[in-house]
């Protein structure tokens, strides 16, 4: 594998960083094996994959280590690690929110967190808040506690300015500078990310004054706006013009998820509407938010309060909302008047799909880093993480985090979640008017139960006419296009997207992209892609359908669009996961022996992107690591070649314990949380005292018995 072809593989082997002191060479083809691998070695190499046992080459094969593996619930990872405290003291320990906010904020005056703006500079009267900064402004106090640089270079050497990290930067030591502390930069510029939120519409967000005309004009003409009125929320009729018509049925919560892959807290404050419910914050002892006020009346308060916030709100909201009232009002029309002044879906910008190596959306490890490696490697098409609309409306910034694109990315989308119409509408609207994308996904396939639980997801494969709904007012809503991604069916045996595909194109999709198992199901057994054949050639011309599902080497690939030339193209998601080089192996049709080595620098590239990415202080390395373990639960799954009695390794394959043929390959493949992180010291340093790590996705691919 050249440089030209790759691009990411720079190095090789006789490179690779200074190996652990490990014994784990294997022994030679003559010596015996144990009692549990001779009773692997006793079945035939049919029988192997018959039970979905990987077929590997005997004299690699090795006792099972007796410790805890990744599946464990919770995985000690260092000697020096701290005892889990039991349940009891959980519940003794509870803090209140009051507390731990009271806590943050000492944290924040802590000299480990020192002022941003005095570590980039390193003069401590640049701070303009003074005394009155939340962040601590002792940088003596700081550089004493400051833990050990890391080896390597700083990721922001190159750039024009000055590392935004400055004293903070783990990186200190090799910071270009005129002065001892190292704080001045190189010359390149310093970041391509594109899809930040403006501070301003952040704002308007929060105090819930965002206006939506194009979404709530094309609600209205659907006849769905104001149907699921709340309780606490009675505007009559009259006054309906009068009403900020872009006041969001979402609640004010204040769950914010600490980094961008953080789906747990994240869906925490993901609170879907209900219908008859739509502003009373589930499990929350918060009144419901109050009544919108129409513009007059709050612009009559606030010149009151402050004269400055309402040339503010009039400025903002003129600006991104009022100008483009005629504009929206194209998409209202009556039945016999004005139709030709609407966009037919047919009409709008299309994206051919077919052929090209769609990486799918992948939840906390297809981060913007992942993506750029797997850019390299050879995907054609990328996709964000999925976004809950609620949280995007909310003006989350872990949300909207989601959303952030490298200019690498020149064919990317972003893929959206929501239960109902109007917030599905109005989040397109927001996307469309602060972000740069090329086309918006919706999910309608997530199987996550508190996704599912808020009427998200794949709860909406049992509510066609509510697909319909959202369909019609997303794509009524944004020009650009838009796609859907769905499962066979929400239970397993009763698949009905068959049904639905012709509609899903009439009513304003561009794509569809079919994952071949039930929501039941999850990853248990093999993807149907009979299923998704019969799907794609009832398909109209207009639809492009595209399926997904155990895709896992170019013979997997090339099956599928031999078996169905309708099918637009395959969307690769774990196969990406767990060897990203899958792109590189499609197109140049063959099977990668890919060497630690080379493995390791893949693991190399994605670290320095994370540390551009999340930053090069402590929290950005702490940030980069929990990305990467993450992304190590996945690769550890992966086989080499040169390995097996079978070429190529199948997603469903439960691999016995084995030997690699290098003392890092064997590393690499380990399944116990601790050998990950000892990977992740070899890249970012030495973890903090009491580091644990335990992998958040416990996929069941292979530790289900009907997987066989």
């Amino acid at each position: 594998m050249d440089e030209s072809t790759t691009g990411i593989i720079t190095t090789t082997e006789e490179s690779v960083v200074e190996k652990p002191e490990l014994s784990l060479v294997p022994p030679p083809a003559s010596e015996p094996v144990d009692s549990h691998s001779q009773s692997h070695s006793e079945l035939t190499t049919e029988e192997l994959v018959a039970k979905s046992i990987a077929p590997i080459k005997k004299h690699f094969l090795r006792p099972p280590p007796l410790r805890a593996s990744s599946n464990d619930a919770v995985s000690q990872t260092t000697a020096n690690a701290a005892p889990a405290p039991s349940q009891s003291s959980f519940v003794k320990d509870k803090k209140s929110k009051r507390q731990l906010k009271r806590e943050r904020r000492q944290d924040q005056k802590s000299s480990k967190n020192i002022c941003p703006l005095i570590a980039k500079t390193g003069d401590i009267t640049s701070c303009p808040y003074n005394d009155k900064c939340r962040f601590s402004h002792d940088v003596e106090g700081f550089k004493a506690q400051k833990p050990e640089d890391i080896e390597g270079e700083c990721p922001f050497l190159d750039s024009e300015e000055p590392c935004p990290y400055g004293l903070a930067c783990r990186f200190l030591g090799t910071h270009k500078s005129k002065d001892k502390d190292g704080v001045l930069g190189g010359k390149k510029k310093m970041s391509d990310e594109c899809n930040g939120l403006n501070k301003d519409v952040q704002k308007l967000l929060w105090k819930n004054k965002m206006k939506f005309p194009k979404a709530d004009a094309k609600l209205k003409a659907l006849g769905l706006l104001g149907k699921a009125k709340s309780k606490t929320k009675i505007v009559e009729e009259k006054e309906e013009d009068e009403t900020v018509p872009g006041t969001c049925h979402v609640t004010d919560g204040n769950g914010v998820s600490e980094v961008n892959g953080d789906l747990d807290t994240k869906l925490e404050s993901a609170e879907v509407p209900e219908e008859d419910d739509l502003d009373i914050k589930v499990g929350s002892d918060e009144p419901p938010m109050k009544k919108p006020k129409s513009v007059i009346e709050e612009n009559g308060n606030s010149a009151k309060a402050n004269n400055g916030d309402v040339t503010f709100m009039e400025k903002v909201v003129g600006e991104s909302c009022i100008q483009t009232e005629p504009e929206a009002g194209m998409d209202v029309t009556t039945p016999e008047g004005d139709r030709s002044l609407k966009l037919h879906p047919r009409e709008k910008k299309i994206i051919d799909f077919r052929e090209k190596l769609y990486l799918a959306p992948l939840t906390t490890v297809g981060n913007l880093p992942f993506r750029r490696v797997c850019k390299v490697l050879g995907a054609d098409v990328t996709c964000g993480e999925m976004a809950m609309c609620t949280n995007l409306l909310q003006g989350q910034a872990s949300e909207w985090a989601l959303l952030r694109r490298h200019s690498s990315e020149d064919l990317f989308g972003v893929q959206i979640c929501g239960a109902y119409p109007d917030t599905v509408a109005r989040a397109m609207e927001l996307i469309d008017q602060e972000c740069t994308v090329d086309f918006i996904d919706i999910n309608m396939g997530c199987p996550i139960d508190i996704v599912v639980e808020k009427g998200a997801g794949s709860a909406l494969l049992n509510k066609p006419m509510r697909i319909k709904s959202i369909i019609e007012a997303a794509s009524g809503t944004v020009d650009k296009p838009i796609t859907v991604k769905v499962r066979t069916g929400f239970f397993e045996g009763k698949n009905r997207i068959d049904s639905l595909i012709t509609d899903i194109g009439n009513w304003g999709a561009s794509a569809v992209t079919i994952h071949g198992r039930s929501r039941q199901q999850r990853y248990s057994k093999l993807a149907n892609w009979d299923y998704v054949y019969q799907c794609a050639r009832k398909a109209p011309d207009a639809l492009q359908v595209m399926g997904n599902g155990d895709v896992f080497s170019y013979l997997d690939w090339n099956t599928r669009k031999a078996d169905c030339p309708e099918l637009a193209t395959c969307m690769i998601a774990r196969g990406a996961l767990i060897k990203p080089w899958i792109f590189t192996e499609i197109k140049e049709q063959r099977h990668w022996d890919i060497t630690s080595g080379e493995r390791l620098n893949i693991l190399k590239d994605f670290v320095r992107l994370g540390l551009e990415h999340w930053g090069s202080d402590t929290k950005g390395v702490e940030t980069t690591r929990r990305f990467l373990l993450e992304w190590l639960s996945y690769t550890c799954r992966y086989i080499p070649v040169g390995l097996l009695d079978v070429i190529p390794q199948r997603l469903n394959w439960r691999p016995p314990s084995y030997y690699g043929r290098d003392d890092l390959e064997t590393l690499m493949v380990s399944d116990s949380a601790a050998d990950w992180v000892r990977i992740s010291e070899m890249l970012l340093g030495k973890v903090p005292d009491g580091f644990t790590f335990a992998p958040k996705h416990k996929s069941n691919a292979y530790d289900r018995a009907e997987n066989g």
